[in-house]
C-alpha cells in the first residue's frame, strides 16, 4: 500500500511521509479523541483507497476451494442422516438405504465429474394456513442439498443480521416474538406511544430473480463448481424459453437459505441505511417498531423503492403503519401471535385450525386410523406454541373439549 500523506485538519496540506504500518501502530489511537486544545487534528488519508465501513469489510472476502465440502463422502453421509430425520419409514427413503454406500458413491461421482442434474419434481398443494404448491424432490436430491446447505450456510450466517429469524439455527418464531415485543416495551417506556411499520412481500418465493440472487452468491463465493451447482438447482424449475426467469420452489432445502440471502439486502439497508434500530425480519415479513408515525412511512416508501429497484420485489396490500394500543390501536400480527407491550394473544386462525385437527383426530381415531400417540405429537406441537402467549385458560377449553372413543372406551387426554 501507498503510504499515507499526513495532512492537518486546519491547513489541509501535506506535513510528510511516514511508514503505513508506523502510522497504524503510533498515530491512529491518537487521532480518535478530539483535541480539546486547539491544536491541529492529524488525519490520515491513503491515496489507494479508505477503509469500508466495519459492516461492510464482510462483503470483501469471498470463499474458495467448498466443492470439496459438499462431495466428500463423509459430508454427504452426514446429510443423508439429517435428510432422513423424521422420514426413515418413507418408502423412497427406505429404497435409498437398501443400497446407501452405493447411492452416495454413484452421488458423490456425478458432482466430482460435473455431471449432477437436479430431478423432476413432484409438485402438490398444501391449504393451511394457505393455498401454497409445494415442491418436492426425490431422497438423493435432498442427500445432495443438505451436503451443499451445511458447506455454504456458514458463508452467510456470519454476515446475517441478528434480528433475522427464519430458518436459522438458535432462532425462530418465539425468540422473534420476545424480540418484537422486548422492542415495544423500551419504545412505550421511552416515549409513551407506539407505532409498528408491517410489511410482507407480494408472492415472495415466486418473485425471486434468478440472475439477482445468482449475482449475490457470486458476491461471496468465488468457488467456480460450487456456484455452477447453486446456478443448477436455482434453475431447476426455469424454462428454457424464459428470458429473466423467476421463482424457487418451497419445498427446497436450499431456497430457505436462498430466500435469507435475498432479503439480507434489504436488512443491510434498513440497519445502516435507514438506521433503523428496531427492525425484525421472519422469511418475507418485517416489521419496524418507533414512536414516530412520519418516520415510519418515510420508511416504508424508500424500502419500497429499495426493494423493486434492487431486489424487483414489491409489497402486498396488507402493509401498513398503525399505532400499538389496546384503545387506539391494535396488535401487532406477526409470527402466529397479536402483540402488545403488555401481553400476546395467539392468532384466531390458529385456534379454529386446531378445532378442526380436533374433530378430524376424534374421526380418525373412532375408525382406529391413528393412534393416540399420532394425536399427541400434534397437541404437543401446538401446546408449545400456546404457551409462548396468554393462553393458559384457552388450553384448558380447547383440549377439555374433545375426547377419543374407541369400541366403548373414552381416552381423555390430560395436557
Amino acid at each position: 500500500m501507498l503510504a499515507p500523506l499526513l495532512r492537518t485538519a486546519r491547513s489541509g496540506q501535506p506535513t510528510g511521509l511516514i511508514d503505513s504500518a508506523s502510522l497504524k501502530r503510533t498515530f491512529i489511537p491518537r487521532l480518535l479523541p478530539k483535541n480539546s486544545t486547539g491544536g491541529c487534528v492529524l488525519v490520515a488519508i491513503y491515496r489507494e483507497r479508505s477503509p469500508p465501513p466495519p459492516h461492510l469489510k464482510l462483503y470483501m472476502k469471498t470463499c474458495k476451494n467448498i466443492f470439496p465440502k459438499v462431495y466428500d463422502f463423509d459430508a454427504l453421509y452426514k446429510s443423508y442422516y439429517r435428510a432422513r430425520l423424521g422420514k426413515r419409514d418413507r418408502p423412497s427413503v427406505q429404497v435409498f438405504e437398501q443400497n446407501l454406500e452405493g447411492n452416495l458413491f454413484e452421488l458423490q461421482n456425478e458432482l466430482i465429474w460435473n455431471q449432477y442434474q437436479t430431478s423432476q419434481y413432484h409438485m402438490f398443494h398444501v391449504y393451511e394456513p394457505k393455498l401454497r404448491i409445494v415442491a418436492s424432490l426425490p431422497f438423493r436430491d435432498r442427500v445432495l442439498q443438505h451436503a451443499l446447505v451445511s458447506a455454504i450456510e456458514p458463508i452467510w450466517e456470519s454476515r446475517f443480521i441478528d434480528h433475522s429469524y427464519a430458518c436459522r439455527p438458535g432462532r425462530g418464531m418465539h425468540r422473534g416474538a420476545d424480540t418484537v415485543q422486548g422492542m415495544m416495551r423500551k419504545v412505550q417506556r421511552e416515549h409513551g406511544q407506539v407505532y409498528a411499520l408491517k410489511a410482507d412481500i407480494s408472492k415472495y418465493f415466486a418473485s425471486i430473480n434468478h440472475g439477482i440472487l445468482n449475482k449475490l452468491k457470486a458476491r461471496y463465493i468465488a468457488c467456480e463448481a460450487t456456484l455452477d451447482l447453486c446456478y443448477e438447482i436455482t434453475g431447476s424449475t426455469a424454462s428454457s424459453d424464459e428470458l429473466d426467469p423467476c421463482g424457487i420452489p418451497i419445498g427446497n432445502l436450499t431456497s430457505q437459505l436462498d430466500a435469507n440471502i435475498y432479503l439480507h439486502e434489504l436488512d443491510n439497508f434498513a440497519k445502516h441505511t435507514l438506521k433503523a434500530r428496531n427492525y425484525v425480519r421472519y422469511m418475507d415479513d418485517f416489521v419496524i417498531i418507533h414512536h414516530d408515525k412520519e418516520y415510519l412511512a418515510w420508511a416504508l416508501a424508500e424500502m419500497q423503492v429499495f426493494l423493486w429497484d434492487q431486489l424487483r420485489l414489491q409489497t402486498n396490500a396488507k402493509t401498513q403503519v398503525f399505532p400499538v394500543s389496546l384503545k387506539n390501536g391494535r396488535g401487532l400480527d406477526f409470527l402466529g401471535y397479536h402483540i402488545w407491550p403488555t401481553h400476546r394473544r395467539l392468532r384466531k386462525s390458529s385456534i379454529r385450525r386446531m378445532h378442526r385437527s380436533m374433530r378430524r383426530f376424534q374421526r380418525l381415531y373412532a375408525r382406529g386410523e391413528i393412534t393416540l400417540e399420532e394425536v399427541n405429537q400434534t397437541i404437543s406441537s401446538w401446546v408449545a406454541h400456546a404457551k409462548h402467549a396468554d393462553t393458559e385458560g384457552l388450553r384448558k377449553a380447547l383440549l377439555g373439549k374433545y375426547s377419543f372413543k374407541r369400541q366403548g372406551l373414552a381416552c381423555l387426554k390430560d395436557l
